[in-house]
């Protein structure tokens, strides 16, 4: 037994453009984003998909990127907080975080606003309650979460008013 690995060739989506590169079957995608493609939004921290630090979006729904596996990711369009904003231009749910201080260390806020981003996909008017239930894999030590909680019902609007401008 050589014990060499043999290499996956993992050719998906980042943000909008195609990446692809070789990989070990094991590795995770949060790697893979951090350290293959400099892309250092997703944070690592709990390692057993219970924080949301290191969220990610995989064909628009929210996962843990830590507990990922890189090759799951082949064909497939992942998104990270680097690929939210145009130019200077932020997303309106990071401007409402922004905007409602739902910041205060940071470490959880791009899995927070990713988070959010699927939650208004699915939903344009969500309640409180949604909102809540929506975010639940997602901590945050230094906030309370009340901010976080408005500016998403800030984004909500916000979003809405993007889409009937665009129409």
């Amino acid at each position: 037994m050589s014990g060499k690995v043999e290499l996956f060739q993992l050719q998906t989506t980042v943000n909008s453009e195609f990446v692809e590169g070789e990989i070990e079957p094991r590795a995770l995608l949060l790697d893979f984003l951090r350290d293959g493609l400099g892309l250092k939004g997703a944070k690592r921290s709990c390692d057993v998909q219970v924080c949301g630090a290191c969220t990610i979006l995989l064909d628009g729904e929210p996962v843990s990127a830590c507990c990922t596996l890189a090759y799951e990711a082949h064909g497939r369009n992942v998104t990270t907080i680097e690929g939210l904003s145009k130019g200077n231009k932020l997303h309106p749910i990071q401007q409402a975080f922004l905007d409602e201080v739902a910041v205060q260390c940071g470490y959880c806020t791009s899995g927070m606003v990713l988070t959010a981003k699927s939650l208004l996909e699915q939903e344009s008017n969500p309640t409180k309650s949604m909102i809540k239930a929506h975010l639940d894999g997602n901590l945050c030590r230094c906030t309370g979460y009340w901010n976080i909680i408005k500016a998403v019902e800030k984004a909500a609007v916000d979003v809405e008013s993007n889409v009937m401008e665009r129409t």
